[in-house]
C-alpha cells in the first residue's frame, strides 16, 4: 500500500478522508447512498446489485487505498464496474431501466470525479511546506519616507502569501494608497508610503498551502528628525506584541473576543495570596480554536512559576499570585490572542508592607537583583523599601544561601547605604541565592524576597567551559574543564578600567591577555597610593579566577591607581597599563527633590498626582509617593514599589476626604529629601469620569496689569503660528511681511507738552507677553521700609492683589463696601503719565500711574475717556466703557487707523470718581512691528533707604518679534543732563523688580527701565518721580520671629498709620498666589505673617507696605540657607532636645567589663535617666550598675560579662523638663559577636597579667651590626621564674641563665640567613602560671626580616672606591654582611650595567666589586652602585672621570706594563737540584726548563765565573726551552757552586745548585765515621 500524504491539520482528527477536496461529491455521494437504500427496500427482487462505490466511510477508505495502487488497476475496475452496471440494467424492467439510465449517466460523472480525485491525490506525494529562501529584514526609517518589505517564498502547491500588522491582517481597502501588496513569479512585497508613527510596529508574510504555514516576520522602527518626542514611539518589547503560533482553519474565520467580569484595582499585603481573574467569552466557540492568555506586569510577561500561577479553563482566566511580596505591585493586563488580533485589561495592583517583627523596624527591600556573576563575585542590587519605620535607614544587610540547602551567611560585616554591594567568598560553578535586609536605629526589617539563583561562573571562561547534564536541575551548575596543555607566562590584560567607585568598594573590570596559551590563568591585582610610586599586591597569596575584582578597606577620600598581573603555572606577566586615579568616594550622588507636586481628581476614590521630576539626577530608579489626609500630619505610601515617569494614579482614597501629597525620588545612593506638600484637594469624581492616561490639565494665567476688553481672537492669525493671548485680545490683521524699517521715537507722555509722536514699528506683535518672574538674585538680603521724596506725600505702593483686604471684582455689581467712614474720605487726584504700551491698526493700550493721594480709600477703578484730533483740533471726549476697570492697563478697540487720539483717566474710590488727568500727547493709531519690545509700564518704587531703593515694574504689552528675555534698569541724578544714564545691572535680569543699592544718602535721583529680546533693547519706560535717597525718622525694619511652639513668622510695625491704613503683604512684589501657605493676623500697629509648613515653596522676598502712609514699607529675604536655619530653629524650639556630648557609646574595660555610656552637655538635678534594653527597662541589680552624674552630666552603665542574651538594642533616655534626647546602640550580628569575643579576650588577658606575663609579645629587630635581634618584654617577673627558648620546638640551650632586667628577653642571631627560618617560641613560667610568645619567621614574616637584614648591610655599604690593576679599574664596596638576599646592580651614567667578558661584577667576602677590563675613554663617567634590599634600592656612586680616571688608568698601564714583564722575563722554571753529590770519574749530566719571550741568552758560573763549554764540559741550549749541563769525567777540581743565568730584555734570572765530588775512599770513611757516631 503506498503511503498518503496528508495535509498536517488533516492529521488531528480522529477520522479523516479525502472527501474535504471536493465537497460537491461529497454531498452527491451521500444523496446516492440514500437513494440506494431506498431502492433496495423497495425493490427486493433478489437481484445483485453492483454499485462502484461503497455504502461506508471505512469500506470508502480501503476503496479509495486501492485507488492508489496503480493507474492501470484504476481504469481496469472503472471498466469492470461499468459491465456491471450494464449487466444489471439489461434484466431490469423499463421502468427500472429508465430509472437506471439516468442512474448511470450520473454515476458516469461521478466514477469521472473519482477518478480525477484519486489522481490528486498520487500528486500529493509531490506536495512541499512553504519555505522562505528570502526573509523580509527590520527597517529603520524617517518619518514620511516610503518602506518596502520583501520576502520569496517556494513551496507546492504554491503558498498564499498574507501580510499581517502586529498579528492583524492588512487591508489594503481600508487606507487605499497607503499599503501595496504585490506577489509575482514567487516574490512577495509590502510597500508603507508615507510612514508615520503608528507604522512603527512588528510586520508577518504568513504563507500558507495545504501542507501547513510558515510564518516571518521583521520590525520597522519610524524615528522623528532632532530626536523629538512622542508618547507612541517604538520600544522593543513594550508594543510589539510576542509572537505566537496562529491558529489553523479558514483564514476568513473572525473571532470576537469579549472581557467581561474584570478585575479591578486590587490591595493585598506581603505573604497574602491572591487572584485575578476574568471571564473571556470567544465567539464562534470552536473547541479546537482556543485562545492564548497571556499575563504581563508593567510590560514583562509573566510565566508559570512558584510566585505566580495561570489557569484557563476555556471561559475563566485566573492569575494567582501564591504569596504577595511588593515585587508583585504594579499594572497587570491581561492579554487574550486569537488569529484575528487580541483584547487586553488592566488594572493596579498594590501590595501593603507586612507588619515588622520589631515596632519601629524598617521594611523589607525589594527587587534584590544579582549583576557581573563571576567566578569569584557577584553583584547584588536591590531597591529601598518605601517605610524607614519612623527611623532613617542606617543600611542594609545583605545574605547569601547555597542552593540546595537552607544555611544564610550575612555577607557584609556593616550595613551599606549603596543599594550595590559586591559580594566575594563564592565557590566557583555552585549557585546562590541572595536577600537583603534594613536596618535603622530600631531593629532589622524582614528579609526580602530572595533573588533568582545564580551560579558563580565567570562568562569569559564559558567557552572554555563544557556543561555535563548528569542530573535534572538543582539550582548547580557542574562543570568540567578541559585538560590544559603546557603554557606560556601569560601576556598583559588590557582595558583595565574601574566600572563602579563607592567609599566602600571599587570594582576592577578588564579583559584576559591574549598571549596566554591553553593553560587557565588567575590575576594578581595592584595598587597604589596617588603621590607615590610603590605598588602593593592586594591578593598576595589567593590570585582571583576572574577578570573582575572588588577591593575593600581602602581609605576613604584618598585616590589610588591600579594595574592587574596575568599568572600561571609558568610565571607572572607583565602588568597592565595602569588606570587613571580613582578617589575612593561615592561617584552617584543622592537625588533632589522633585517639584511641583499637583494633584487632580480622578475618580470617587482615586486622584492623579503629578510631578517634576528631580533635576540631574543619575541612575534613576523610580518614585515613591506620599499621601496624607489634610491636618492628620500622618503620611501613608501611595505605592511601595518605584515608580517611573511623572504621574501616578493613587488608589484606595476614601471619598470626601481632603488629601495632600509628597514625592521623593529613589537611586542606588538612596531615597531624595521630600518635595513641598502639594495643595490640598478633595477627593471627589472629575467631571467627565477622570483624567485620562498621560493627559495633564492645562494651566494659564493672565498677564498681570492688563484689563481685557473682550476675550477673542478672529482667527486672523496663521496656521504656522502660536496663538496669541487671548488675554491681549484684538482684531487686528497682523502685516508679516513688511521688512523691518526701523524705528523712531516710541509713543510716550512728555512731561508739559502735548506734541503728537509718532512711531512705526516693523515687528510682528505676535509674541505672547512676559510671565511673573522670580526676584533677582542681587540685592535681595537687604530690607527696609519705603520712604517717598518730599513732594510725593501720599502716594501708595503698587495696587498690588493684597493678604487682608478685598480686591474690587468687576463682575461685582453694586458699591464695594470696606471697612472704613465715609466722612472720612475724599475722591483720589487724577492719575499721571499715560502712555501708549501697544498700537495695532484698530486698537490701542493704555498705561497710567495711580494717583498720588487715594483718598482715605482703595483705588476701585478707573475710567478712560478718548478723543480725536484732526487737524490739531481736539473733538469731543469719548467714554471708552462704562463697567470702571481694576487695572492700569486697558486696550482700547474699535479706533481708526491713522488717526490721532489723546486720553484722559479718572480714578474712583469710595468716596466717588476723582478729576480726570491732563490729557496725554497725541497718538497716532497705526500698527507697529518694530522688532524690539515696547516700554515697560507700572514703573514703581519702594522700601526707600539712605543708600538703596526697590524698582518695580510691569511687562511690556507689546513684545516685538520675540519674547521679552529680559531687563536693564537704569539711574541718573534728578539734576544731571540726558547723556549721564548708566545701567544698574550689567547683565539683563529676568525678574521685574530689582534693588538698587549704593546710592548717595540725601540725593535725589530717577530711574527708567528697558526691555529686551533676541532683536534688542526697546525704548525706556516713562521716569519716576523724583526720589532722595534717605531713611525717614522712625523706619522699623521687618524682622523674623520663632516662638516657643516653633512658629515661624515675619513681624511689621508702624506707629504712624493713619485711620484707613492698611497693612498690605506680598511675596516678590507680586500677589501671594497660595494664601494657604501663610496666615496674617493684624493688631493695631503690628501685623504678623505665619508660615503654616514651611518649605521650599516659601523662598522669596516678603514685603509688607502700610497704606495711606508716606511710603512705610519693609522686606525680608528668605532663602535656602535662611529658611534652613529657621526650620533648625523651629525645631529646636518646638521639640527641645537634651544636648548631647557624645552618643551613646560602648567601651571593655580592663576586667572584660562591658561600659555603656553617653555624655550630656548639662543635666538639671531633677533630670531622669532610663537604660532600654530591647523594649525592657533595665533597673540596678548584681549584672547592671548605672551610674548618673548630674553635674559632669556623664552617664554610664556598666555590665560585668556580655552574654549570648544581651545581643540586641540599647537605648538611654533622657527626660529633663520639656527637654528629652535618647540615643540607641544597636549590638546585633557580628557587631554584638566581635565585642563579645573582644570582652572575653579582655577577660582572658586580666587573668593572664596575674603571673608571669609578656607586655610586649616577641618580636624582632636587626641590629647595625646586620644581626637579628629576637626581643620581649615582660612583667611580674620573680625569682623562681623560668624562661625557655625553643626554636621548631627544639630547646635552644644556654650557658648562662638569662637576665630579666629592665623586663627585657633578647635572642642575637647572628649572620642571619635561610637557615635560621622557623618558629621562635619564649615561655614564661613559675608557680602563678604559664605565658608563651610565638614568632613565626615564615613565608612573608621571613621575606619582611630578610628585607629588613638586607636594608641593614646595605645602609653598612662604604662609598665606593677605584683600584687599579694589571687588567683594568677596579670599583669596590665593603659591607658588613653580605647575603644572597641582597641584590647587587651597577649603573653607568644611569644605564644598568650588563655582564660581560670585559665589566665584570661580584662579591668576593664582603667586598662587591665592578672590574672594568681594558678601560677606555668611554668608560668614563657615573658608577652606581645600587643595593636592593626587596623593597627599595640604596646606592652609592662614584665619578670615573676627569683626573680620577686619568690617574687609574696611567697606574693601570704601569701595573699592565709590570705584569708583561713579569710574565716575559728570563727566568729558571725548574729542574735544578740545589745540591748534586757525584763520585769522582763519573758523568754528571743535569738539564733544566728556560722561559723567557724573547728567547733570553744562557749563561753558566762557576764560582760567579762564566764557563765555557768543551769536550769535558758540555753546554747546550736547545728549543729556547732547554739548557743542559753535562760533564763528561767529574773530577775532584769540578766541585764547587754553579749558576745558571738567563737574559732577556725584560730582565736575569740565576739558578744555582753545587756539585760536590767525592773519592770512594773517602765515602768508605764517611760512612764509617756516620755508624760509628750511631753507636
Amino acid at each position: 500500500m503506498s503511503s498518503v500524504s496528508v495535509p498536517f491539520y488533516q492529521k488531528h482528527h480522529k477520522h479523516y478522508d479525502r472527501d474535504y477536496r471536493s465537497s460537491q461529491l461529497h454531498s452527491t455521494m451521500q444523496d446516492y447512498r440514500l437513494q440506494e437504500k431506498r431502492n433496495i427496500t423497495t425493490h427486493s427482487h433478489g437481484s445483485e446489485h453492483v454499485s462502484g462505490f461503497t455504502h461506508t466511510k471505512d469500506e470508502k477508505r480501503k476503496h479509495s487505498e486501492g485507488y492508489i495502487g496503480a493507474e492501470s488497476h484504476f481504469v481496469q475496475k472503472n471498466t469492470t464496474e461499468e459491465h456491471n452496471v450494464e449487466r444489471i440494467a439489461s434484466h431490469s424492467s423499463r421502468k427500472v431501466a429508465i430509472r437506471e439510465s439516468a442512474e448511470r449517466i450520473s454515476l458516469n460523472k461521478k466514477i469521472h470525479e473519482t477518478h480525477e480525485f484519486h489522481k490528486r491525490l498520487k500528486e500529493d506525494s509531490m506536495l512541499r511546506l512553504p519555505e522562505f529562501i528570502i526573509k523580509p529584514r527590520s527597517h529603520t526609517v524617517w518619518e514620511k519616507q516610503n518602506v518596502k518589505l520583501h520576502c520569496t517564498v517556494s513551496g507546492w502547491p504554491e503558498p498564499r502569501v498574507t501580510w499581517y500588522k502586529n498579528n492583524v491582517p492588512i487591508n489594503i481597502y481600508t487606507d487605499p494608497g497607503k499599503y501595496i501588496i504585490e506577489s509575482k513569479y514567487g516574490l512577495h512585497s509590502l510597500e508603507i508610503n508615507n510612514c508615520n508613527f503608528d507604522d512603527t510596529a512588528q510586520y508577518r508574510a504568513s504563507a500558507m498551502n495545504v501542507k501547513g504555514e510558515l510564518s516571518a516576520f521583521a520590525s520597522i522602527v519610524v524615528k522623528r528628525f532632532k530626536a523629538e518626542l512622542d508618547d507612541f514611539s517604538f520600544h522593543l518589547g513594550r508594543f510589539a506584541l510576542p509572537s505566537y503560533d496562529f491558529f489553523p482553519g479558514d483564514s476568513h474565520v473572525k473571532f470576537d473576543v469579549h472581557i467581561v467580569e474584570k478585575f479591578s484595582v486590587s490591595f493585598g499585603k506581603e505573604g497574602e495570596t491572591m487572584s485575578l481573574g476574568c471571564t473571556v467569552i470567544v465567539h464562534p466557540n470552536l473547541k479546537r480554536f482556543q485562545p492564548e492568555i497571556q499575563w504581563w506586569r508593567d510590560g514583562v510577561q509573566l510565566h508559570p512559576s512558584k510566585w505566580a500561577q495561570m489557569h484557563f479553563s476555556g471561559e475563566c482566566a485566573t492569575l494567582t499570585l501564591t504569596h504577595l511580596n511588593k515585587e508583585d505591585e504594579g499594572l497587570y493586563t491581561m492579554r487574550v490572542l486569537t488569529k484575528s488580533g487580541y483584547e487586553l485589561h488592566s488594572a493596579y495592583v498594590f501590595v501593603r508592607d507586612s507588619e515588622a517583627e520589631v515596632a519601629g523596624a524598617p521594611t523589607a527591600p525589594l527587587d534584590v537583583f544579582c549583576l557581573d556573576a563571576n567566578k569569584d563575585y557577584v553583584i547584588v542590587s536591590w531597591k529601598q523599601p518605601a517605610v524607614d519605620g519612623g527611623s532613617p535607614i542606617l543600611g542594609y544587610f545583605v545574605d547569601r544561601c547555597e542552593v540546595g540547602t537552607s544555611h544564610w551567611v550575612q555577607c557584609n560585616d556593616t550595613p551599606v547605604k549603596f543599594a550595590r554591594l559586591p559580594v566575594t567568598g563564592l565557590v566557583e560553578g555552585r549557585s546562590y541565592i541572595f536577600r537583603v535586609r534594613a536596618v535603622n536605629n530600631v531593629g532589622i526589617s524582614r528579609p526580602s524576597r530572595v533573588s533568582d539563583p545564580v551560579a558563580a561562573l565567570d562568562p569569559s571562561d564559558r567557552d572554555r567551559l563544557k556543561g555535563v547534564p548528569l542530573a535534572p536541575w538543582t539550582g548547580q551548575i557542574i562543570v568540567t574543564e578541559e585538560e590544559p596543555a603546557e603554557g606560556i607566562v601569560p601576556g598583559q590584560p588590557t582595558e583595565l578600567t574601574v566600572t563602579e567607585a563607592t567609599k566602600n568598594y571599587v570594582v576592577l573590570s578588564w579583559k584576559p591577555p591574549g598571549q596566554r596559551g591553553h593553560e587557565g590563568i588567575m590575576y594578581y591585582v595592584e595598587k597604589c597610593v596617588a603621590g607615590t610610586e610603590d605598588w602593593q599586591r592586594v591578593n598576595p597569596e589567593i590570585p582571583v579566577k576572574s577578570p573582575r575584582f572588588a577591593l575593600f578597606d581602602l581609605a576613604e577620600g584618598k585616590s589610588y591607581r591600579f594595574r592587574v598581573r596575568s599568572t600561571n603555572s609558568a610565571g607572572i606577566g607583565e602588568p597592565s597599563e595602569a588606570t587613571e586615579f580613582t578617589e575612593v568616594t561615592d561617584k552617584l550622588d543622592v537625588p533632589k527633590a522633585p517639584g511641583h507636586v499637583v494633584p487632580s481628581r480622578n475618580t470617587d476614590t482615586s486622584m492623579v498626582v503629578s510631578w517634576e521630576e528631580s533635576k540631574d539626577t543619575k541612575e534613576l530608579v523610580g518614585y515613591y509617593i506620599e499621601g496624607s489626609i489634610s491636618g492628620s500630619g500622618k503620611w501613608d505610601p501611595c505605592n511601595n514599589k518605584p515608580v517611573k515617569g511623572k504621574r501616578f494614579i493613587c488608589q484606595g482614597l476614601p471619598t470626601g476626604e481632603s488629601y495632600k501629597f509628597r514625592v521623593r525620588a529613589v537611586n542606588a545612593a538612596g531615597l531624595s529629601a521630600f518635595s513641598q506638600e502639594s495643595e490640598a484637594l478633595e477627593v471627589m469624581a472629575a467631571l467627565g469620569g477622570g483624567v485620562p492616561a498621560g493627559v495633564f490639565p492645562e494651566q494659564s494665567g493672565n498677564i498681570d496689569g492688563l484689563t481685557e476688553s473682550r476675550a477673542r481672537w478672529d482667527g486672523k492669525h496663521e496656521a504656522s503660528q502660536p496663538a496669541r493671548d487671548t488675554l491681549l485680545s484684538c482684531d487686528a490683521v497682523l502685516n508679516r511681511h513688511q521688512l523691518p524699517t526701523g524705528y523712531g521715537s516710541l509713543p510716550h507722555t512728555a512731561p508739559d507738552t502735548s506734541k503728537e509722536v509718532n512711531a512705526k514699528w516693523t515687528s510682528k506683535p505676535n509674541q505672547r507677553s512676559s510671565k511673573v518672574q522670580d526676584m533677582h538674585e542681587e540685592g535681595i538680603h537687604e530690607m527696609g521700609p519705603k520712604i517717598q521724596d518730599k513732594h510725593e506725600k501720599g502716594l501708595k505702593v503698587p495696587d498690588m492683589h493684597k493678604i487682608g483686604s478685598k480686591v474690587p471684582d468687576e463682575n461685582e455689581k453694586g458699591p464695594k463696601v470696606q471697612d472704613v467712614h465715609m466722612e472720612n474720605l475724599a475722591a483720589p487726584t487724577p492719575p499721571c503719565s499715560i502712555t501708549v504700551l501697544e498700537s495695532v491698526h484698530d486698537s490701542m493700550v493704555l498705561g497710567w500711574k495711580q494717583p498720588r493721594f487715594h483718598g482715605g480709600s482703595d483705588i476701585t477703578g478707573y475710567f478712560v475717556d478718548y478723543r480725536e484730533i484732526i487737524n490739531n483740533k481736539p473733538g469731543k471726549w469719548n467714554e471708552a466703557h462704562i463697567k470702571a476697570i481694576s487695572e492700569r492697563a486697558y486696550r482700547i478697540n474699535d479706533l481708526k487707523e491713522n488717526m490721532i487720539y489723546q486720553f484722559q483717566v479718572r480714578a474712583a474710590n469710595m468716596a466717588g470718581v476723582g478729576l480726570p488727568s491732563s490729557p496725554s500727547d497725541k497718538f497716532k493709531c497705526e500698527e507697529w512691528t518694530i522688532a524690539v519690545p515696547g516700554p515697560p509700564h507700572d514703573l514703581m518704587h519702594t522700601e526707600v533707604r539712605k543708600n538703596s531703593v526697590v524698582l518695580t515694574w510691569k511687562a511690556p504689552v507689546y513684545t516685538g518679534r520675540n519674547e521679552v528675555t529680559g531687563y536693564y534698569a537704569d539711574i541718573r541724578e534728578t539734576d544731571a543732563n540726558e547723556e549721564q544714564w548708566s545701567s544698574i545691572n550689567e547683565k539683563a535680569t529676568s525678574k521685574r523688580f530689582i534693588k538698587v543699592q549704593g546710592l548717595k544718602e540725601g540725593v535725589s535721583y530717577v530711574f527708567r527701565v528697558r526691555a529686551v529680546n533676541m532683536a534688542g533693547v526697546g525704548k525706556p519706560s516713562d521716569l519716576t518721580e523724583p526720589i532722595t535717597a534717605e531713611t525717614s525718622p522712625g523706619t522699623k525694619e521687618m524682622v523674623v520671629d520663632v516662638d516657643d511652639d516653633g512658629v515661624i513668622s515675619l513681624i511689621f510695625e508702624c506707629t504712624d498709620m493713619a485711620g484707613g491704613s492698611k497693612f498690605i503683604w506680598s511675596k516678590n512684589y507680586e500677589e501671594l498666589i497660595d494664601s494657604s501657605r501663610v496666615t496674617v493676623e493684624t493688631k493695631g500697629g503690628k501685623t504678623r505673617l505665619i508660615f503654616n509648613d514651611p518649605g521650599k515653596d516659601d523662598l522669596g522676598v516678603y514685603s509688607c507696605a502700610v497704606t495711606d502712609t508716606d511710603g512705610v514699607s519693609s522686606s525680608y529675604a528668605i532663602d535656602e540657607a535662611e529658611l534652613l536655619r529657621l526650620l533648625e530653629l523651629s525645631h529646636e524650639h518646638k521639640f527641645p532636645v537634651v544636648p548631647l556630648k557624645s552618643e551613646l557609646a560602648v567601651e571593655l574595660l580592663d576586667k572584660g567589663q562591658v561600659r555603656f555610656w553617653l555624655e550630656a552637655e548639662h543635666l538639671s538635678p531633677n533630670a531622669q535617666c532610663k537604660f532600654v534594653f530591647n523594649d525592657k527597662e533595665i533597673k540596678n541589680d548584681d549584672k547592671y550598675k548605672i551610674k548618673v552624674d548630674h553635674k559632669t552630666g556623664l552617664v554610664e552603665m556598666i555590665m560585668e560579662k556580655l552574654e549570648d542574651i544581651d545581643e540586641g538594642t540599647f537605648t538611654v533616655q533622657l527626660q529633663d523638663g520639656k527637654a528629652s534626647n535618647q540615643s540607641t546602640l544597636v549590638l546585633i550580628g557580628d557587631v554584638f559577636k566581635n565585642l563579645q569575643k573582644e570582652a572575653e579576650f579582655q577577660r582572658g588577658e586580666w587573668l593572664r597579667k596575674q603571673g608571669p606575663h609578656f607586655v610586649e609579645y616577641l618580636e624582632w629587630e636587626v641590629t647595625s651590626e646586620c644581626n637579628v635581634l629576637l626581643k620581649c618584654k615582660v612583667a611580674n617577673i620573680k625569682k623562681e621564674t623560668s624562661i625557655i627558648w625553643y626554636k621548631d620546638d627544639r630547646e635552644i640551650m644556654f650557658d648562662e641563665k638569662h637576665d630579666f632586667k629592665d623586663g627585657v628577653c633578647t635572642l642575637l642571631v647572628q649572620q642571619f640567613s635561610k637557615k635560621d627560618a622557623g618558629v621562635y617560641e619564649i615561655v614564661l613560667k613559675d608557680d602563678r602560671g604559664r605565658d608563651s610568645s610565638v614568632l613565626r619567621l615564615l613565608e612573608k614574616a621571613f621575606s619582611d626580616l630578610i628585607t629588613e637584614v638586607c636594608r641593614m648591610a646595605a645602609l653598612t655599604a662604604t662609598e665606593v672606591k677605584v683600584q687599579s690593576t694589571e687588567h683594568g679599574i677596579r670599583l669596590y664596596s665593603f659591607v658588613s654582611y653580605y647575603l644572597e638576599d641582597l641584590k647587587i646592580i651597577w649603573h653607568h651614567n644611569d644605564t644598568k650595567l650588563a655582564s660581560t667578558d670585559r665589566v665584570k661584577s661580584g662579591v668576593t667576602g664582603e667586598q662587591i666589586w665592578l672590574q672594568i677590563n681594558e678601560p677606555t675613554q668611554k668608560d668614563q663617567g657615573k658608577y652606581t652602585l645600587e643595593l636592593f634590599d626587596g623593597k627599595e634600592g640604596h646606592k652609592k656612586s662614584v665619578e670615573l672621570s676627569g683626573t680620577v680616571f686619568d690617574e687609574a688608568f696611567a697606574e693601570f698601564q704601569r701595573l699592565k706594563q709590570a705584569a708583561i714583564a713579569e710574565k716575559n722575563r728570563a727566568r729558571v722554571t725548574g729542574g735544578l737540584p740545589d745540591v748534586v753529590t757525584i763520585q769522582e770519574r763519573k758523568s754528571l749530566n743535569l738539564t733544566c726548563n728556560v722561559w723567557g719571550d724573547p728567547v733570553p741568552a744562557v749563561s753558566w758560573l762557576k764560582n760567579e765565573k762564566e764557563l765555557i763549554g768543551d769536550d769535558h764540559l758540555i753546554l747546550k741550549f736547545e728549543s729556547g726551552k732547554f739548557a743542559s749541563f753535562t760533564v763528561t769525567d767529574v773530577r775532584t777540581t769540578d766541585s764547587g757552586k754553579y749558576s745558571i743565568l738567563v737574559k732577556n730584555k725584560y730582565g736575569t734570572e740565576t739558578g744555582d745548585f753545587t756539585v760536590s765530588v767525592f773519592l770512594p775512599e773517602e765515602e768508605e770513611q764517611v760512612e764509617k765515621e756516620k755508624a760509628t757516631k750511631k753507636k
